[in-house]
């Protein structure tokens, strides 16, 4: 997985970040759903992370623009464990 394939989605470049840094998985029984750690040192690292990812233009994303989608795909996980599985 390279943040190459990312760099101009922001949704996808931060949930690159977001599983690169493991703040978030994947169920691996149920790929549609995603699970939050709950690491809040991963977290930090995946906004540091998201934030030096160049976009194809050469510019970099605005914070606050990551901010809003990392806090927007972290609510929308399942907290700790896969609700299906459970």
């Amino acid at each position: 997985m390279s943040a190459e394939n990312y760099v101009d989605d922001l949704r996808a470049t931060v949930r690159y970040a977001l599983e690169t840094t493991r703040a978030i998985a994947v169920c691996p029984f149920h790929s549609e759903v995603t699970i939050r750690i709950g690491d809040d040192a991963a977290e930090s690292h995946a906004f540091e992370r998201a934030k030096r990812i160049v976009k194809s233009d050469g510019t970099n994303w605005e914070p606050k623009a990551l901010m809003g989608e990392i806090g927007r795909q972290l609510s929308e996980a399942a907290d700790g464990e896969c609700p299906l599985c459970a």
